[in-house]
């Protein structure tokens, strides 16, 4: 049966990545709000009939290129967010010759947890 994944991660591979994944999740976290108030004022502009552009466009644009690029790291990595305000991300992983992620939450010193991959959070248990 061909895998869902092309990487999969040892646990000390997912562990070593937490300190870049913190650092995402701290951008994206930051990036988010400002693009929603950016969005706000753009849809309260063209709801007015204003046509929009300059500065305010610029930097609504210069957001979402931010914000892609970290998700594209992530993608590009097979790393998956589940729940950006809980800093929940899976790593593609093998246990016991089957295809699983290993789990962590922001908080966790360590990636220490695993599921199944059709499971989610309450399906957690301890390496």
């Amino acid at each position: 049966m061909p895998h869902q994944f092309k990487h999969h991660y040892t646990s000390a591979e997912a562990a070593a990545l937490l300190p870049q994944i913190r650092q995402w999740l701290n951008q994206l976290r930051q990036l988010h709000p400002r693009l929603a108030n950016r969005d706000e004022r753009l849809r309260q502009l063209l709801a007015r009939g204003y046509e929009v552009g300059g500065p305010l466009a610029n930097e609504w644009m210069r957001l979402i290129t931010e914000i892609q690029a970290i998700f594209d790291e992530f993608k590009r990595r097979e790393l998956l967010i589940k729940d950006l305000d809980r800093g929940l991300v899976d790593f593609p992983a093998f246990i016991g010759g089957r295809e699983v992620f290993l789990c962590w939450e922001e908080g966790e010193d360590t990636v220490e947890f695993w599921h199944e991959l059709n499971d989610g959070f309450a399906g957690r248990e301890r390496l």
